[in-house]
């Protein structure tokens, strides 16, 4: 039956791809949490991931220079990696730095050339707290934003100008670099459903980076009354040889003047300064570098290992979770929480119904005693599967995903023991793909006694060829002229898809539901095939969620 869904089943993609974006909860959950995933970043990288910024006294030292400068202030300043290289330049000026992290606030102030009498380093998030507070106003020379405006919504960008205005001098200037469009960690992100808004997207560890065009960049100043002095748009091609990386990255160096009249143009030093980003017939165009000795003039502010972080999941990714069922301890390997948020595919984590499921068969091995067992789309702990496998004869535990399935393969040897581990096949099933499908029925040509999937009812699309498969595989009604009446067990919150229509699907392939958990089909407790699963002294479940569902299928 699975190949008459053939043509179409093959295209179904049950990890969602889209490019829709973040969603809206998401979106409130990352702006409300950015401290959070901040504080994080710098529990995890410390003052490792940014180089010191020593490049600042050649590209900007003009403005550092002279006796008129006493007091800069650093907006986001990390670790301290743009303000010591500074601090130990120009002994004379006093230096503030603020950061919305306090790891990051406490990192610079455990910074061996840290001195109060040099750094004011203090917490403040700029879209809501008063700069005023920490820094007297119109008293600073020079505001420096290094990677930082780009962590900030696009609406609230200028609510940190103003707060920065307040605390500037009125001729202070603000010297930048941020990320630019083309960058090769945007290209990447366009790829993947993490797209906040326009330009503005959502890391795998929760930061968010905004691609600036230099029209933004100079609308977003002009509007906030500065002036444009420099504008200019850097390219650098990094080779990572460790990592086989090219890393394409395109940034943004600007200095604006706070000044109440905006219109000022371009200096004509701004103009012809290298790497600047000019207008063509109104359209952006690159100066291109003859010079390799110049190109590699221009310093990459990311560690070049770390920076393939910022394009690809880390290899570092993953958590272990403990998990105690009666007498089995088992350790899972899971994608870690603060990536779990942008990734596409289910099958990286470990669901509650996955949890429950294996509790239910750790309390009651006469389920899948002696029998056959297939678990669809188990995902990378493959929990239900393992614990399967100390009493049934034969367990295959199967996903559609390619990375979960690897994963899945490691907690597998990792789990089981030698008695158990020959029993459990770890195997690749699409859903109504017919070659899959062959492969399965290869390893159990008299198909399975027991089916069982945990969470596999959340997308419509895939409610008929998870059927579809799961008659092509399952057993038939006799085993040595024995009458067995092979089961689909179900566990699941119901989220997209309701009741009824899995009822109607699951009709359509001969599965007729016989009972289900925590309702009941009869009201004779004697009949239920689920109830005694709860009940006795020794049966010990763990129902981490009472929205959990669990439907027992029969085959005719």
């Amino acid at each position: 039956m699975a190949s008459n869904s053939e043509n179409t089943s093959q295209k179904l993609q049950i990890y969602s791809t889209s490019n829709s974006g973040v969603s809206p909860f998401w979106r409130e959950k990352y702006e409300k949490d950015a401290k959070k995933y901040w504080d994080i970043f710098y529990k995890r990288h410390q003052d490792k991931f940014f180089k010191d910024r020593h490049y600042l006294d050649k590209e900007w030292g003009q403005y550092f220079t002279g006796t008129d400068i006493k007091s800069v202030l650093e907006i986001g300043c990390g670790a301290g990696n743009t303000i010591f290289p500074l601090v130990a330049s120009y002994p004379d000026i006093f230096f503030h730095a603020c950061d919305f992290s306090p790891r990051a606030v406490e990192l610079v102030k455990n910074h061996k050339d840290y001195t109060e009498s040099r750094v004011n380093a203090f917490v403040c998030d700029l879209t809501s707290d008063d700069l005023t507070k920490e820094v007297p106003p119109s008293s600073v020379d020079i505001v420096t934003m290094i990677f930082v405006l780009s962590a900030v919504s696009p609406e609230k960008m200028a609510i940190v100008l103003q707060n920065i205005k307040r605390v500037l001098k009125p001729s202070g200037y603000v010297l930048l670099r941020d990320y630019a469009t083309g960058d090769l960690a945007q290209e990447r992100f366009t790829c993947k459903d993490q797209m906040i808004s326009e330009n503005f997207y959502v890391r795998g560890d929760g930061t968010r980076a905004f691609y600036f065009s230099n029209d933004f960049l100079t609308s977003l100043f002009k509007d906030n009354g500065f002036n444009v002095e420099e504008l200019g748009l850097c390219c650098k091609q990094v080779e990572n040889r460790a990592r086989e990386l090219v890393m394409n990255r395109r940034w943004i160096q600007a200095v604006f003047q706070l000044s109440h009249n905006s219109s000022v143009p371009l200096s004509e030093e701004a103009v012809n300064k290298e790497c600047l980003l000019h207008e063509e017939n109104g359209q952006p165009r690159v100066k291109e570098h003859t010079s390799k000795d110049l190109l590699n003039n221009f310093e990459v502010d990311m560690s070049e290992g770390l920076a393939a972080e910022m394009f690809e999941m880390p290899s570092g990714g993953n958590e272990v979770i403990g998990i105690e069922l009666r007498d089995q301890n088992f350790k899972i390997s899971v994608l870690s929480k603060e990536y779990q948020h942008t990734c596409t595919s289910t099958g990286l984590m470990l669901w509650e119904s996955a949890r429950m499921m294996a509790s239910v068969l750790a309390g009651n091995p006469a389920i899948v005693e002696g029998k056959r067992v297939l678990e669809l789309g188990c995902g990378c702990g493959g929990i239900c599967s393992m614990v399967a496998a100390g009493s049934a004869d034969l367990v295959v535990a199967t996903d559609g995903d390619a990375k979960a399935l690897e994963l899945l393969a490691e907690n597998v040897a990792f789990n089981l023991g030698p008695s158990s581990l020959p029993k459990l096949v770890v195997k690749q099933l699409v859903w109504g793909n017919t070659e899959h499908v062959e492969a399965i029925q290869n390893i159990s040509p008299a198909g399975f006694e027991v089916i069982i999937g945990t969470d596999v009812t959340y997308i419509a699309e895939a409610i008929l060829p998870l059927f579809a498969t799961a008659r092509a595989l399952i057993s038939s009604n006799r085993k040595d002229g024995e009458v067995v009446k092979p089961a689909l067990i179900l566990c699941h919150v119901l989220r997209r898809v309701d009741e009824p229509s899995i009822l109607s699907a699951a009709s359509q392939f001969g599965f007729s539901l016989v009972d289900k958990w925590p309702t009941r089909i009869s009201s004779n407790p004697s009949q239920s095939i689920i109830g005694p699963w709860f009940l006795g002294d020794d049966c010990e479940v763990q129902i981490p969620n009472t929205a959990l569902n669990i439907m027992y299928f029969h085959a005719s």
